[in-house]
């Protein structure tokens, strides 16, 4: 008579490896966002009134935070400014980022880094040379007592001849909260006359 012993410790064997399987299973591609999801992080109201105020806070923000400023329309409430970043190894070694550094990690996220053409004899070498931040501002009234500020970013890499390899605009809600703070810390300050 055969025993049963070995039938069953196949088949309780194979169960439990089976068990233990890894399945790599691709994530589904992202979602386009609509208008309304943008808007959300991408605009904020302050209790205040008084736009010029707010526009010389949002001023101030990107200021302090490297950004020129190419153009400002009072009349409009437009502020548009650009941040530049040369791509360059890193060659600090402390723990502390730079501001640059902050700022090459949203480049990062918001930008896939692919490599550059190859070039061919006749065709001059190109490679990736700036990291570009462009944020344009418009700030509204907004009701009796509020004023809206609404903020979008666009990461591009620029190349050695100045020509756009990339751009995407930044949808990490992260770093609007972030503007945000700190143009509400501006405003508090203006306010204080500092």
């Amino acid at each position: 008579m055969v025993s049963k012993t070995p039938v069953v410790l196949a088949i309780v064997l194979l169960a439990l490896t089976g068990g233990c399987t890894i399945v790599n299973r691709p994530k589904p591609p992202e979602q386009e966002q609509t208008q309304l999801e943008r808007r959300q992080y991408q605009q904020r109201d302050f209790d205040t009134n008084d736009v010029k105020l707010v526009m010389k806070a949002v001023l101030n923000t990107l200021q302090d935070d490297g950004f020129t400023v190419r153009n400002a329309v009072v009349d409009l409430g437009l502020i548009s400014a650009v941040k530049e970043v040369m791509l360059t190894s890193r060659t600090s070694t402390s723990q502390q980022r730079s501001p640059a550094e902050t700022w090459a990690e949203i480049f990062a996220a918001a930008i896939s880094r692919g490599r550059t053409q190859p070039s061919t004899p006749q065709q001059p070498v190109r490679y990736r040379n700036i990291q570009q931040l462009e944020v344009t501002v418009n700030v509204s009234p907004f009701g009796a007592n509020q004023t809206r500020v609404r903020v979008s970013f666009v990461a591009r890499v620029l190349d050695n001849e100045g020509a756009v390899v990339e751009s995407q605009p930044v949808t990490d809600p992260g770093v609007y909260q972030t503007f945000f703070a700190k143009v509400d810390k501006g405003i508090f300050l203006e306010k204080q006359k500092f």
